[in-house]
């Protein structure tokens, strides 16, 4: 499969992306989406966050607690930062409509590079799967990308431009009053959003060799345990020396196929930005597990010793 593509971003541009997850859950339990409308802002709210930080969607779950998106972006960071555009702009939508301002303050964003196929098709298969969290049947479940894959489904009913929208549908609708007048994106008679007009579907699709079979059976056979560990809980929990030794070095063998012994110090450099973002560590947790100083590593953090 093609993990990395060139592609053209929302603001026109054409780079060369990297598929990351993203995950937006509470660190204690509180409930996100309340009632139907909460979900579908939800939806409008992560689609307005990838084109205002100029990111693809290509597929995500949404449920009662969390959300999970698949993006394609050009950077680490630009991923990092969609996934903080998404709380900042739910927050204050749970804000206006709950008086609550509280609720997101414990809630963590995690972007995950999937750097390698395995992680890659996981992951994509493990987001729709959510819909078992809200005890719906994942082909039945309206909150999630899933229906824009393999174009299984017909569109219900007339649709419309969100593009053609006036401002003050825009606002009441999509909750914005960001300029859409480029977007495809349309909605359906119950004014929410159609997965197939803003979802990157074919990378997804391509990723399973364009088989939809292969896709379920991925699905089917996964271990949701396993990939709630490696995408969400593992990279908050603050490891010992050598749980993350092992971690680096595992990350380092997929990446190099090369022991986190015997790389070289680019390479170094260029690993450690990823741990830092991905796992809960410290700088001097890092300089232990790679032999540098303090002081070098704080340098390729771009921070200061």
């Amino acid at each position: 499969m093609r993990r990395v593509v060139t592609h053209e971003l929302p603001d026109g541009s054409i780079r060369q992306l990297y598929p990351f997850h993203i995950s937006m859950e509470g660190l204690e339990t509180a409930i996100l989406c309340r009632d139907d409308v909460d979900y579908d802002a939800m939806v409008k709210i992560l689609c307005i966050a990838a084109r205002r930080k100029n990111v693809i969607v290509v597929i995500y779950a949404v449920v009662s607690n969390h959300s999970h998106v698949a993006i394609l972006a050009a950077s680490q960071q630009e991923a990092h930062d969609y996934g903080q555009e998404l709380k900042r702009m739910y927050a204050m939508w749970f804000r206006r409509k709950y008086g609550e301002s509280s609720v997101l303050r414990r809630t963590d964003i995690k972007a995950i590079l999937l750097d390698s196929d395995w992680y890659v098709r996981n992951a994509l298969a493990y987001i729709p799967r959510n819909a078992l969290d809200n005890g719906c049947p994942i082909n039945d479940y309206r909150w999630t990308g899933y229906r824009a894959m393999f174009r299984e489904n017909t569109i219900p009913g007339p649709v419309r431009r969100v593009a053609g929208l006036t401002k003050r549908e825009r606002e009441s609708i999509m909750h914005t009053g960001d300029d859409l007048s480029g977007v495809s994106w349309l909605i359906d008679s119950k004014n929410e959003l159609i997965p197939d007009s803003f979802c990157e579907h074919r990378y997804l699709e391509q990723a399973f060799e364009w088989d939809h079979a292969f896709f379920l059976k991925t699905l089917g056979g996964q271990n949701s345990a396993e990939m709630y560990n490696k995408l969400i809980d593992t990279p908050r929990q603050m490891q010992t020396d050598g749980e993350f030794f092992k971690r680096a070095n595992e990350t380092c063998q997929r990446w190099f196929k090369e022991d986190l012994s015997g790389i070289s110090e680019e390479r170094k450099t260029r690993l450690i930005p990823y741990l830092y973002r991905t796992c809960h560590t410290t700088i001097p947790q890092l300089s232990r597990a790679f032999g540098l100083s303090q002081s070098r590593v704080s340098h390729i953090l771009g921070r200061k010793s």
